[in-house]
Protein backbone atom coordinates (compact mmCIF):
# COMPACT_ATOMS: atom_id res chain seq x y z
CA UNK A 1 0.00 0.00 0.00
CA UNK A 2 1.79 3.25 -1.36
CA UNK A 3 3.17 3.95 -4.67
CA UNK A 4 5.70 6.57 -3.16
CA UNK A 5 9.25 6.70 -3.46
CA UNK A 6 9.63 3.65 -1.03
CA UNK A 7 6.63 1.30 -2.45
CA UNK A 8 7.30 2.28 -6.08
CA UNK A 9 11.04 1.44 -5.34
CA UNK A 10 9.69 -1.77 -3.27
CA UNK A 11 7.53 -2.98 -6.16
CA UNK A 12 9.85 -2.77 -8.45
CA UNK A 13 12.26 -4.65 -6.81
CA UNK A 14 9.30 -7.50 -6.10
CA UNK A 15 8.71 -7.49 -9.24
CA UNK A 16 12.06 -7.70 -10.61
CA UNK A 17 12.96 -10.80 -8.35
CA UNK A 18 9.71 -12.74 -9.74
CA UNK A 19 7.23 -12.28 -7.55
CA UNK A 20 3.74 -11.51 -8.01
CA UNK A 21 3.23 -7.84 -7.02
CA UNK A 22 0.27 -5.77 -6.90
CA UNK A 23 0.39 -1.87 -4.98
CA UNK A 24 -2.54 0.05 -3.78
CA UNK A 25 -2.58 3.67 -4.28
CA UNK A 26 -5.57 6.60 -3.84
CA UNK A 27 -3.98 8.51 -6.53
CA UNK A 28 -3.15 6.95 -9.93
CA UNK A 29 -1.23 9.43 -11.27
CA UNK A 30 1.33 7.71 -8.32
CA UNK A 31 1.69 4.51 -10.23
CA UNK A 32 3.93 6.80 -13.12
CA UNK A 33 6.93 5.99 -10.41
CA UNK A 34 6.70 2.50 -11.35
CA UNK A 35 8.71 1.83 -14.43
CA UNK A 36 7.33 0.77 -17.98
CA UNK A 37 8.29 -2.79 -17.51
CA UNK A 38 6.06 -3.35 -14.27
CA UNK A 39 4.30 -6.31 -14.99
CA UNK A 40 2.43 -6.23 -11.59
CA UNK A 41 -1.19 -5.20 -11.15
CA UNK A 42 -2.27 -1.16 -9.88
CA UNK A 43 -4.83 -1.14 -7.83
CA UNK A 44 -6.53 2.75 -7.20
CA UNK A 45 -8.25 2.89 -3.91
CA UNK A 46 -8.06 3.40 0.23
CA UNK A 47 -5.06 0.64 1.42
CA UNK A 48 -7.21 -0.23 4.44
CA UNK A 49 -10.68 -0.93 2.04
CA UNK A 50 -11.13 -4.33 2.62
CA UNK A 51 -12.91 -4.54 -1.20
CA UNK A 52 -9.90 -2.55 -2.53
CA UNK A 53 -7.09 -5.32 -0.51
CA UNK A 54 -9.26 -7.91 -1.88
CA UNK A 55 -9.41 -6.95 -5.11
CA UNK A 56 -5.83 -6.49 -5.02
CA UNK A 57 -5.18 -10.63 -4.10
CA UNK A 58 -4.88 -9.86 -0.27
CA UNK A 59 -6.28 -13.63 0.63
CA UNK A 60 -3.67 -15.00 -1.56
CA UNK A 61 -0.77 -13.02 -0.09
CA UNK A 62 2.45 -13.79 1.39
CA UNK A 63 3.31 -10.45 2.90
CA UNK A 64 1.88 -6.90 2.94
CA UNK A 65 3.75 -3.53 2.98
CA UNK A 66 1.84 -0.70 4.41
CA UNK A 67 4.23 2.41 3.16
CA UNK A 68 1.80 5.23 2.64
CA UNK A 69 2.18 8.53 4.08
CA UNK A 70 0.35 8.57 6.83
CA UNK A 71 0.83 6.45 9.98
CA UNK A 72 -2.81 6.27 10.70
CA UNK A 73 -3.78 4.78 7.60
CA UNK A 74 -0.48 2.48 7.50
CA UNK A 75 -1.37 0.78 11.02
CA UNK A 76 -4.64 0.28 10.16
CA UNK A 77 -3.97 -1.22 7.03
CA UNK A 78 -1.34 -3.60 8.77
CA UNK A 79 -4.19 -4.51 11.03
CA UNK A 80 -6.88 -5.16 9.16
CA UNK A 81 -4.28 -7.76 6.98
CA UNK A 82 -2.90 -9.13 9.99
CA UNK A 83 -6.36 -9.59 11.77
CA UNK A 84 -9.13 -10.04 9.30
CA UNK A 85 -7.10 -11.67 6.45
CA UNK A 86 -4.46 -13.96 8.36
CA UNK A 87 -1.11 -12.41 6.32
CA UNK A 88 1.70 -13.69 8.77
CA UNK A 89 4.75 -11.07 7.19
CA UNK A 90 3.06 -7.74 7.62
CA UNK A 91 5.50 -4.47 7.64
CA UNK A 92 4.75 -0.97 8.37
CA UNK A 93 6.17 2.27 7.98
CA UNK A 94 5.59 4.56 10.61
CA UNK A 95 7.06 8.11 10.99
CA UNK A 96 6.03 8.86 14.94
CA UNK A 97 9.11 6.47 16.87
CA UNK A 98 6.44 6.80 19.94
CA UNK A 99 3.88 4.82 18.19
CA UNK A 100 6.22 2.73 16.18
CA UNK A 101 7.21 1.39 19.84
CA UNK A 102 3.64 0.84 20.70
CA UNK A 103 3.10 -1.57 17.19
CA UNK A 104 6.10 -3.14 17.96
CA UNK A 105 4.82 -4.73 20.81
CA UNK A 106 1.28 -5.51 18.50
CA UNK A 107 3.57 -8.16 16.92
CA UNK A 108 3.98 -5.76 14.08
CA UNK A 109 7.38 -4.87 12.99
CA UNK A 110 7.61 -1.04 11.75
CA UNK A 111 10.26 0.68 9.85
CA UNK A 112 10.94 4.39 10.13
CA UNK A 113 11.94 7.47 7.42
CA UNK A 114 15.70 5.81 7.33
CA UNK A 115 17.84 6.00 4.52
CA UNK A 116 17.87 2.07 3.75
CA UNK A 117 13.86 1.94 4.33
CA UNK A 118 13.28 -0.19 0.88
CA UNK A 119 15.70 -2.70 2.72
CA UNK A 120 14.79 -3.14 5.86
CA UNK A 121 10.65 -3.55 4.41
CA UNK A 122 12.21 -6.37 2.50
CA UNK A 123 13.69 -7.56 5.39
CA UNK A 124 10.35 -7.94 6.98
CA UNK A 125 8.39 -9.39 3.46
CA UNK A 126 11.06 -12.01 2.70
CA UNK A 127 12.54 -13.22 5.41
CA UNK A 128 14.30 -15.90 3.09
CA UNK A 129 16.28 -13.08 1.74
CA UNK A 130 18.36 -11.46 4.79
CA UNK A 131 19.91 -8.08 4.21
CA UNK A 132 23.70 -7.71 4.20
CA UNK A 133 24.09 -4.60 6.18
CA UNK A 134 28.32 -4.82 6.07
CA UNK A 135 31.02 -6.16 4.17
CA UNK A 136 34.10 -7.00 5.24
CA UNK A 137 36.75 -5.68 2.90
CA UNK A 138 37.79 -8.33 1.64
CA UNK A 139 34.31 -9.71 0.62
CA UNK A 140 34.67 -12.93 3.08
CA UNK A 141 32.68 -11.95 5.63
CA UNK A 142 29.14 -10.54 6.00
CA UNK A 143 26.42 -9.14 8.33
CA UNK A 144 23.18 -10.32 7.86
CA UNK A 145 19.81 -9.16 9.81
CA UNK A 146 17.02 -11.81 9.16
CA UNK A 147 13.80 -12.45 10.87
CA UNK A 148 13.82 -16.33 11.29
CA UNK A 149 10.67 -18.55 11.25
CA UNK A 150 8.49 -18.32 13.99
CA UNK A 151 9.57 -22.22 14.71
CA UNK A 152 12.78 -20.47 15.86
CA UNK A 153 10.94 -18.96 19.37
CA UNK A 154 12.22 -20.40 22.93
CA UNK A 155 15.48 -21.93 21.16
CA UNK A 156 18.79 -21.07 22.47
CA UNK A 157 21.52 -18.54 21.18
CA UNK A 158 24.28 -21.57 21.32
CA UNK A 159 21.56 -23.43 19.07
CA UNK A 160 21.02 -21.33 16.75
CA UNK A 161 24.52 -20.46 16.21
CA UNK A 162 25.56 -23.74 16.00
CA UNK A 163 22.48 -24.25 13.21
CA UNK A 164 22.91 -21.73 11.14
CA UNK A 165 26.92 -21.96 11.37
CA UNK A 166 26.99 -18.05 12.34
CA UNK A 167 28.05 -15.95 14.83
CA UNK A 168 25.23 -13.78 16.34
CA UNK A 169 25.95 -10.09 17.09
CA UNK A 170 23.15 -8.80 18.64
CA UNK A 171 19.30 -9.31 18.69
CA UNK A 172 16.48 -6.18 18.08
CA UNK A 173 13.13 -7.12 20.04
CA UNK A 174 10.47 -4.69 20.52
CA UNK A 175 13.03 -2.11 18.36
CA UNK A 176 15.34 -2.10 20.68
CA UNK A 177 19.00 -3.67 20.64
CA UNK A 178 19.93 -6.87 22.75
CA UNK A 179 23.03 -8.48 23.45
CA UNK A 180 21.87 -11.81 24.95
CA UNK A 181 23.92 -14.56 26.96
CA UNK A 182 24.13 -17.71 24.64
CA UNK A 183 22.16 -19.48 26.78
CA UNK A 184 19.31 -16.87 26.31
CA UNK A 185 16.21 -18.07 23.85
CA UNK A 186 14.81 -16.27 20.69
CA UNK A 187 11.59 -14.92 20.64
CA UNK A 188 8.97 -15.03 18.22
CA UNK A 189 9.26 -11.18 16.18
CA UNK A 190 13.38 -11.25 17.02
CA UNK A 191 15.08 -9.71 14.30
CA UNK A 192 18.78 -11.59 14.66
CA UNK A 193 21.93 -9.66 13.04
CA UNK A 194 24.79 -12.58 11.90
CA UNK A 195 27.91 -12.69 11.16
CA UNK A 196 29.19 -15.22 8.67
CA UNK A 197 31.15 -16.32 5.78
CA UNK A 198 29.85 -14.43 2.33
CA UNK A 199 29.67 -18.34 1.17
CA UNK A 200 27.08 -19.13 3.99
CA UNK A 201 24.84 -16.42 3.45
CA UNK A 202 21.97 -18.39 1.34
CA UNK A 203 22.80 -21.48 3.59
CA UNK A 204 21.73 -19.25 6.54
CA UNK A 205 18.93 -17.93 5.13
CA UNK A 206 17.33 -21.55 4.61
CA UNK A 207 18.21 -22.33 7.73
CA UNK A 208 16.89 -19.98 9.63
CA UNK A 209 13.15 -19.94 7.37
CA UNK A 210 12.88 -24.20 8.50
CA UNK A 211 11.62 -25.61 11.50
CA UNK A 212 14.82 -26.59 13.76
CA UNK A 213 13.18 -29.08 14.89
CA UNK A 214 13.42 -30.33 11.06
CA UNK A 215 16.84 -29.54 10.92
CA UNK A 216 19.09 -32.67 10.76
Amino acid sequence: MGCGRVGSSLATQLDNRGHSVSVIDVNPESFRRLPASFSGQQVMGIGFDRDVLEQAGIEDAYAFAAVADGDNSNILAARIVRETFGVRNVVARIYDPARAEVYERLGIPTVGTVKRTTQAVLVHMLPLEPEVIFMEETGELVMLRALPDSSWAGVSISSLEENTGARLVFINRLASPLLPEASSAIQDGDEVVLMCRADQREEVARTLAHNPKELG
